[in-house]
């Protein structure tokens, strides 16, 4: 198993004007320590499961540039990209460039969005949730359509692209890998089976049966379920002086049994980076042979 770490929150000790210098602080130390996978949020506004609205939110794309210069090995990604955010051709173009500059760490995640109130705030796109889930499809059929070279016209529901030429083309072979997030049974687990090298779920009591619909729609589509790396978001807290540790690693021998690969999650206290540190020691050496 490999950790990943998530950057949700740029409300920091250090305050606004630190940001730029603690988030480098951050990704090299994650990087150092050998997590696998560095990733932020999709959102223009703080969320509220997190903090009010008006706490620090960084552009994501922008935000994964930076990451990319600051980096040399960790995989970058957005979690979740909010398809309705941005047209695309142009979202297709950013993962290429984030291939491109990061030497082949993008990735492309990607999800139906959920937050109606930072769109109707700045003034973004936001369909109904089934136009949506339309929306993302097309979008995901586009990007594998630019990253294979086919720069034909893509004429779909939603979208009308006249010529889907993608130059430079990306690093990443075949392509960028493609994690969706989500666990709906109908429409997103199917979209995983369909389209995706990665699922996003959470480790809750229905996680088993989360994969058992996702084996389902793989055998529907006649997609290998073992060739979709399943990933977790949980709590990633060691705990002060790493007094959490065990648990984490009670909780990831679990998750391990039932398949999973990767555990990404936020780290309360990483401005400080001790907690990176712990994990970096104590967690990540002992989940690999998982």
């Amino acid at each position: 198993m490999k950790l990943g770490l998530h950057v949700s929150n740029f409300t920091w000790p250090d305050g606004p004007g630190r940001i730029r210098t603690d988030l480098a602080r951050i990704a090299a130390t994650a990087e150092e320590q050998g997590f696998s996978k560095l990733s932020v949020m999709d959102h223009v506004w703080q969320i509220h499961m997190i903090g009010p609205p008006e706490h620090e939110m960084l552009e994501a794309y922008t935000t994964l540039g930076y990451l990319a210069a600051r980096t040399e090995t960790i995989e970058l990604l957005a979690w979740v990209t909010a398809v309705v955010y941005r047209a695309p051709g142009l979202l297709a173009k950013a993962v290429t460039t984030l291939d491109v500059l990061s030497g082949g760490r993008a990735w492309l995640g990607i999800g139906a969005a959920w937050f109606e109130e930072e769109a109707r705030g700045l003034g973004l796109p936001f369909p109904p949730v089934s136009e949506r889930f339309e929306r993302l499809e097309e979008t995901l059929q586009i990007c594998l359509q630019m990253w294979r070279g086919d720069d034909k016209p893509f004429d779909g529901r939603h979208y009308r692209l006249e010529r889907t030429l993608n130059s430079p083309p990306a690093i990443s072979r075949p392509h960028p890998p493609i994690l969706i997030g989500g666990g709906g049974e109908k429409k997103t687990l199917r979209l995983v089976a369909k389209y995706a090298q990665a699922c996003n779920l959470f480790p809750g009591p229905d996680l088993e049966h989360k994969l058992d619909v996702l084996r389902r729609h793989c055998d529907e589509v006649g997609r290998d379920y073992d060739e979709i790396e399943k990933t977790v978001m949980g709590p990633l807290d060691p705990g002060s002086g790493g007094g959490n540790v065990e648990d984490l690693l009670a909780s990831m021998r679990r998750l391990a049994a039932l398949g999973v690969t990767h555990y990404h999650g936020s780290v309360p206290g990483v401005a400080s980076l001790t907690p990176l540190e712990l994990l970096g020691q104590r967690v990540i050496p002992e989940v690999a042979g998982l």
